[in-house]
């Protein structure tokens, strides 16, 4: 008789387990297949932050050119996503539910390339780098949240690395600070390898323009970023490295290249809680989160998960709502872009 209970207690323990697997299969399986139909499948490597929203944007055919940058309002609840086509508009405007709200068909607008949304809480605008060839490229423009221009910073149509007046050459992208301060990155293939730093009132405060692969020289810096410690993070996408400054004095901190021995970063930006920097590699379809470092160390970089898309996505360029944390990701290969919303803590994870 103790034999035979023993035999069913064991029958019963693994036909539970069993099913615990199933019902863990069928979990994982479910939010797998958030990937299926039109997104591209992807998979997360490492620690599970983020997961794909398959609901964003609700009309994805609204999409219609190579998608290059991506940028958040969090206060308003809407994303501005730039693309390029001889006869697209070159702004759509979504919510974050991903309802489409307005398309720009502004014709200053030559060759968007980075794109970031200024002072959200108070005025906010949009700031675009343009790196076209034609009247209005080699600039970066301030629009209304509406598309209507307001300021352009460089000689439109006029490529050059004068300071005074200021010119560009193909600018990859500018950040905002909250304090008004403006940083740039010039120089997306053109004559340029810059990063130029102005006040609020548009006066160069310091810069470093040399080519090269020594510190503080760039080849193809593509995106910045700074921090809540005052370090200012530069994508050399050239060296396939990240460099970092001093946002107040300009001085060299610091570099990161160990994590970018395949691919080279493209973006470089962090989540809300400056935990992470959020880094993608176009060539090999790549997000990667990168643990940063404390007040006072740079380090090595480290990377904590990864969002493995699939081939020929080609992501570009990446922004995140400071309220919710959702990544936002320009794909220029699958001409659209996507939205990763943070896993909850304790629940949902692969």
């Amino acid at each position: 008789m103790k034999r035979r209970n023993h035999l069913c207690l064991i029958v019963t323990t693994m036909g539970t387990l069993f099913l615990l697997m199933v019902v863990l299969y069928g979990s994982i399986n479910s939010q797998q297949s958030e990937t299926s139909g039109l997104k591209p499948d992807y998979r997360l490597l490492g620690r599970p932050l983020y997961k794909l929203d398959i609901n964003w944007p609700k009309y994805p055919e609204l999409f219609s050119g190579e998608v290059f940058g991506v940028a958040v309002n969090q206060y308003a609840g809407v994303v501005y996503v730039a693309q390029r086509g001889e006869t697209v508009p070159k702004v759509l405007v979504f919510t974050t539910d991903g309802e489409f709200l307005q398309a720009w068909n502004t014709s200053t607008l030559e060759m968007p390339h980075g794109i970031f949304l200024a002072d959200a809480a108070s005025n906010p605008t949009v700031w675009v780098t343009d790196v076209g060839n034609g009247p209005y490229g080699h600039s970066i423009k301030q629009y209304s949240p509406s598309g209507k221009l307001l300021q352009v910073l460089g000689s439109m149509g006029e490529a050059g690395s004068g300071i005074n007046p200021l010119q560009f050459d193909q600018p990859a992208e500018i950040f905002v600070h909250i304090s008004g301060e403006i940083y740039i990155v010039d120089g997306d293939g053109g004559i340029n390898n810059r990063l130029i730093k102005l006040s609020k009132d548009l006066e160069v405060q310091w810069m470093h323009g040399e080519k090269g692969q020594g510190l503080a020289q760039f080849y193809i810096p593509h995106s910045v970023a700074v921090d809540n410690y005052q370090r200012v993070w530069v994508a050399d996408r050239g060296n396939k490295r990240i460099q970092v400054f001093n946002s107040v004095t300009g001085d060299w901190l610091g570099t990161w290249g160990s994590c970018f021995n395949e691919d080279a970063p493209y973006s470089v930006r962090l989540t809300p809680d400056q935990k992470y920097f959020v880094v993608v590699q176009l060539n090999t379809n790549q997000i990667s989160l990168l643990e940063a470092p404390p007040v006072g160390v740079i380090g090595q970089c480290q990377v904590v998960s990864v969002i493995q898309l699939a081939e020929d996505v080609k992501p570009h360029l990446v922004d995140l709502d400071l309220k919710t944390g959702a990544l936002y990701v320009a794909e220029i290969g699958a001409q659209q872009a996507q939205k990763f919303t943070p896993f909850s803590l304790g629940t949902g994870f692969l």
